[in-house]
């Protein structure tokens, strides 16, 4: 097996090939739990420890996750998918197990709901319903996956759509769980974005779904943005990440809907 063929002699063109690799991965994931990587890489977890820790230009190890070093400049969406990165791919990781074979799943916009796609069992068939392209890119390529992508006019800002005339298409469909996305949640002023245009959409998905499940790190928590969606109470779960202390207290209204996503995969 691979793992019995590692040593300290190997080359150092192995290691750049299992971090450009790497670095390819976390490229549509965002975050990759040790144990994931070190199953992609084919060799053991300390090796996969040892190549980012000799990379801390490129690579960051976060609570068991790998994520991509933050960098300056760039597209700002690239740069705030990599936000609570491995934050995001716990609250996915959980999510991920509430879809079953033969569902038709809503996935919302945003830099939370593409590590849910990401982690879609490849042997799963699904219909799934979206408006963004960083989610629908890498549906396009799952044979298993019916894509219904929802236009209009492109928001370069959220890499989603403006959906209008798309409304009416969503309100005929049959959708067994939305997983919505959020930029504040707050027990008193509700759920909440900063993109009016994303409003109707997801109160769309909502009014049509019969399980509604919101995706939102910790970070998240007691954040109130500009444009208001939904109460805290409309949701069947709130999934987030382990809060901080500070931010557990203020969120200790949101009750029985908050459930808090391990840490484990």
């Amino acid at each position: 097996m691979a793992r019995l063929r590692e040593n300290n002699g190997e080359t150092g063109e192995r290691k750049k090939a299992r971090l450009r690799r790497l670095a390819g991965a976390l490229y549509g994931r965002g975050a990759l739990h040790l144990n994931e990587a070190a199953a992609l890489l084919d060799v053991s977890a300390m090796t996969v420890r040892r190549d980012i820790a000799g990379a801390p230009e490129h690579f960051t190890y976060l609570g068991g996750y790998i994520v991509a070093a933050s960098a300056e400049g760039g597209y700002r969406l690239d740069r705030e998918k990599d936000n609570h990165a491995a934050a995001k791919a716990i609250v996915c990781a959980h999510a991920s197990r509430l879809i079953s074979d033969g569902d038709t799943i809503f996935v919302d916009c945003g830099t939370t709901t593409p590590h849910l796609v990401h982690r879609l069992p490849v042997a799963l068939k699904v219909t799934v319903v979206c408006y963004a392209l960083n989610v629908a890119e890498p549906l396009a390529v799952n044979p298993n996956v019916q894509l219904i992508l929802l236009g209009g006019l492109y928001n370069a800002s959220s890499a989603s759509f403006a959906v209008d005339e798309g409304l009416g298409t969503l309100a005929r469909l049959g959708v067994n769980k939305a997983f919505l996305s959020a930029g504040g949640v707050h027990s008193k002023r509700g759920v909440s974005c900063s993109n009016f245009h994303e409003v109707a959409v997801k109160q769309a998905a909502m009014a049509i779904a019969l399980e509604k499940h919101l995706l939102v790190d910790a970070s998240k928590l007691g954040q109130v943005k500009s444009a208001f969606f939904a109460n805290v109470d409309q949701f069947d779960s709130i999934i987030t990440s382990p809060p901080t202390p500070e931010v557990a207290r203020e969120i200790a209204d949101l009750g029985g809907h908050l459930v808090i996503a391990s840490a484990e995969p």
